[in-house]
């Protein structure tokens, strides 16, 4: 379901299935969404975007209870694969119910060793008995043994590992599993073409949820711009009612442009691993403790401590402290995340975010190579658009508009200007020219999102976009005698502008 002009969200069918009776959606921005997963077995329906903390059934850094009572944390994730390897946990498991062994009253989603699979290379039970495992112990979401292929492997391994994990979620389809949701993992590696085949045929499953796999390689090398073309990919097979999980990925940096991809689910491993390591969590990266002088973050365990105290606390204590710390950030993103989506200001959240390292420029920057992808999601009315950097005039309201201008009626002549219309008869309509937008008539100067707050000092980028309208208008009417009024734009920005438009400077400086 997207939101549709009026405001209000209808159903969209996918490549081959209609409805996901799991997943419901509320609102949506840019490529995220507000939803809701309907966790049938858990009797429980989990708000995404949403956090899943990583639970080691043999070690727990922060109680799943507490996760739950003082986080809010709505569903977890743990290791199937551990749990069944170990033998008084497997017994307790089985006996006892995999709540029961946790201790959390909210929803439980187990992997299925696939991890272990892709970093030693073997594992010792099958698709069949890992599900059913997982059914047996109480898990509300189960997962398949799926080949998690790394970046960057030749074409042949992709596409061989690829068909193995589609055997495999085709086996999953025949396991009884009863009310217990079952995740398709979308593989296909750095290739864009089969992780689009990928996502198409985990969509046509019976399936629930769809995790995109073996991208934590691509994040711990900072490649968030190959990220991005990989989740974008599996989206374009994937359907709009598809959930997506996109495995691995815990540090709260990097959330908000995987939101905007469209993921709307995270697991995070990475509260405790850090914790571990006296590093501490910040939306703008990671420090050390040691380098701290002091704690930017008002969440309990930083209003309640210096650096100096948590340094000299007990190894055990310190990385509780730690991962707490951890955890309050993290959540805190998620619900940062929920507001911008609500607000219709995803975009100028992710910008922000991209501007704490390059490789989150990078990733920014190949999000908005999808904007077309985006721009179907989009919502097309909103508080206001805010033009924060050059890559604002790439965003998916300015591409959509510009295929607009293509069918709006011109009259036989037209003035294009960014200043008062003109006066007289000299022209049919005058119609202003807004950067990054481009032309408009004047009666949608209070719509969105020709209200932008744009910086007094226009970019070149704002002005070639604007003028890339100008070019879509020119074009879709031959017939139209066209002016442009401008304000000192650029030689090098105005010679995009066809021959046939007069071009007048209205600071007085010459055509």
């Amino acid at each position: 379901m997207y939101l549709t002009e009026n405001g209000t969200l209808t159903a969209v069918v996918g490549n081959t299935r209609s409805m996901r009776e799991c997943f419901e959606l509320r609102d949506a921005d840019a490529g995220g969404r507000i939803g809701e997963l309907t966790v049938p077995r858990a009797e429980t329906t989990v708000e995404t975007p949403a956090l899943l903390p990583v639970i080691n059934p043999n070690l727990d850094t922060i109680s799943p209870r507490r996760l739950a009572e003082e986080f809010g944390a709505e569903i977890l994730i743990t290791n199937s694969y551990i749990i069944h390897g170990t033998e008084d946990v497997r017994e307790q498991a089985l006996e006892e119910g995999l709540h029961e062994l946790l201790d959390f009253p909210g929803a439980i989603m187990t992997d299925s060793g696939s991890f272990q699979l892709s970093e030693y290379g073997d594992i010792d039970v099958t698709t069949e008995e890992i599900l059913e495992f997982q059914h047996e112990i109480g898990s509300d979401i189960g997962t398949p043994v799926d080949i998690p292929t790394p970046p960057d492997v030749s074409r042949e391994r992709a596409e061989d590992e690829l068909a193995t994990t589609q055997e495999r979620l085709e086996v999953a389809e025949d396991v009884d599993t009863g009310d217990m949701l079952v995740s398709a993992p979308v593989q296909g590696s750095t290739y864009p073409d089969l992780r689009e085949e990928a996502g198409s045929h985990a969509d046509a499953t019976d399936l629930d949820v769809f995790p995109v796999g073996a991208v934590v390689p691509l994040m711990n090398d900072y490649r968030y711009d190959d990220m991005v073309d990989a989740v974008a990919a599996a989206k374009r097979g994937l359907g709009a009612d598809a959930p997506v999980h996109l495995f691995g990925a815990g540090h709260p940096m990097m959330f908000a442009l995987g939101v905007a991809m469209g993921c709307d689910l995270f697991d995070s491993a990475a509260y405790a691993l850090y914790a571990r390591d006296d590093r501490y969590l910040t939306v703008r990266g990671t420090r050390q403790l040691a380098e701290l002088d002091y704690l930017p973050c008002s969440c309990p365990v930083c209003t309640e401590h210096s650096p100096d105290d948590l340094r000299a606390l007990p190894d055990r204590d310190r990385e509780e402290e730690l991962a707490a710390h951890n955890l309050h950030v993290t959540f805190e993103e998620i619900r940062r995340i929920k507001q911008a989506i609500r607000a219709g200001n995803l975009l100028e959240l992710v910008e922000q975010r991209a501007r704490a390292h390059p490789a989150m420029l990078d990733g920014y920057r190949a999000l908005l190579d999808h904007a077309a992808q985006l721009e179907q999601s989009d919502p097309v009315s909103k508080g206001s658009f805010f033009y924060t950097s050059h890559e604002s005039a790439r965003r998916p309201e300015v591409r959509r508009h510009h295929e607009r201008v293509t069918r709006l009626e011109t009259p036989d002549s037209l003035f294009l200007t960014e200043g008062e219309p003109a006066r007289g008869d000299e022209y049919d309509e005058s119609w202003r020219v807004e950067p990054p937008f481009g032309p408009f008539p004047r009666a949608l100067s209070k719509s969105y999102p020709f209200t932008a707050e744009l910086p007094e000092r226009t970019d070149r980028a704002a002005l070639e976009a604007a003028v890339e309208g100008v070019v879509r208008l020119v074009e879709a009417n031959p017939e139209t005698e066209v002016t442009l009024g401008h304000w000192g734009w650029p030689d090098g920005v105005l010679e995009a502008v066809p021959e046939r438009v007069e071009v007048v400077d209205l600071m007085g400086d010459g055509d």
